[in-house]
């Protein structure tokens, strides 16, 4: 079983082509991602439109060459798959309007991917462990702590109210006047900042329910930039700091508490994954692995070219999904929100 994967959600146009290897992990046999930072760069984020017009510049070739790195011909694909949302709609329809113009042309089955999803099941690629395991699944637009009981079989345990993890990194970077993408920069500069010296607050820390809020840490965060500017470049790297260690301690503090519920839900957790861009922050892993081992735990977290958006994982999922008999059709629609709990709802 052999599956091509396109993945056009925002800013990374991505095509992979995988297939199912030893110990249940996965085969990749290409992955071509071309990232769009240069574009966006000036603006400070992503702009939709710019995102669509260069996933529409370079998606064909893109496709040639992860199949000519696989030494492979669209014939011999058991299937599509293209992540159909969530996402940037304009971006999502060029995926999903390519990946069904190949389906006509090859009469091979189409495998209309949740991007989350596809994230999920990650870990099952790289590390081929079993169900159910507990996911932190952390990017710039998604914050979730999730049970993965099995293929389209999601609950979610908590989730942001406001803020997502990476959203909160970029719009501190942005304050502080920091390069994009801002979490990475946000990341380095902490690494020479004292995370002591701000007082900054852990919201949720302690609450019951497995739920984050980031929003306000980021205004306390403003506030205390204002209140000692003109900012030196030591002030910006122990904000940075200050920083991190806060959402590091509220992270650990909300897996706590979905490790708890995961019981009642899921009975007892084969590892804790992190997923998404989030997770290839290293001070962010380092505190999942130690929290992990606590619990008596495998800490699984995907190489970190796998951390961001990528076709590797969008095929994979393609790969579970064929298994079990969950192919879309033509009709499959392109979303722009597409809640993980409808995850394994086909079209066919």
């Amino acid at each position: 079983m052999i599956v091509l994967g396109i993945e056009t959600t925002c800013d990374e146009t991505a095509v992979a082509v995988v297939s199912p290897g030893e110990g249940g992990r996965g085969r990749i046999l290409a992955n071509e991602i071309l990232s769009q930072i240069a574009e966006h760069a000036a603006y400070g984020g992503v702009v939709p439109e710019i995102a669509a017009r260069a996933h529409v510049e370079v998606l064909d070739r893109l496709i040639l060459r992860a199949l000519d790195r696989a030494g492979l011909s669209l014939a011999q694909m058991d299937g599509i798959a293209v992540a159909a949302g969530p996402g940037l709609i304009g971006g999502v329809l060029i995926g999903l309007v390519t990946a069904k113009t190949l389906v006509l042309v090859t009469r091979k089955p189409l495998l209309a991917v949740n991007h989350l999803e596809a994230h999920a099941l990650t870990a099952r690629l790289t590390d081929g462990i079993g169900f159910p395991y507990l996911l932190l699944l952390a990017s710039g637009g998604h914050t979730q702590l999730v049970a993965v009981r099995g293929v389209g079989d999601y609950v979610r345990l908590g989730t942001t109210i406001d803020d997502a993890i990476g959203e909160a990194f970029d719009k501190v970077a942005k304050l502080l006047g920091l390069g994009y993408p801002g979490g990475p920069e946000v990341e380095r500069l902490a690494e020479t900042g004292d995370p002591e010296r701000f007082a900054l607050p852990r919201p949720m820390l302690g609450r019951r329910e497995a739920n984050f809020s980031l929003s306000g840490l980021k205004t306390a965060l403003r506030i205390e930039a204002e209140r000692i500017a003109p900012l030196a470049q030591n002030d910006i790297a122990d904000l940075c700091a200050s920083f991190q260690a806060a959402v590091v301690d509220v992270t650990v503090d909300r897996l706590r508490v979905a490790l708890r519920d995961f019981g009642a839900v899921a009975g007892h957790p084969t590892a804790l994954v992190a997923a998404g861009g989030v997770a290839a922050n290293g001070a962010i892993r380092r505190a999942l692995a130690t929290q992990a081992g606590e619990a008596g735990l495998a800490f699984v977290a995907p190489p970190l070219a796998l951390c961001g958006d990528n076709g590797a994982m969008i095929a994979w999922a393609g790969i579970e999904r064929l298994r079990l008999g969950l192919v879309d059709d033509l009709t499959a629609p392109a979303r722009a929100r597409w809640p993980f709990a409808e995850a394994a709802v086909a079209s066919a």
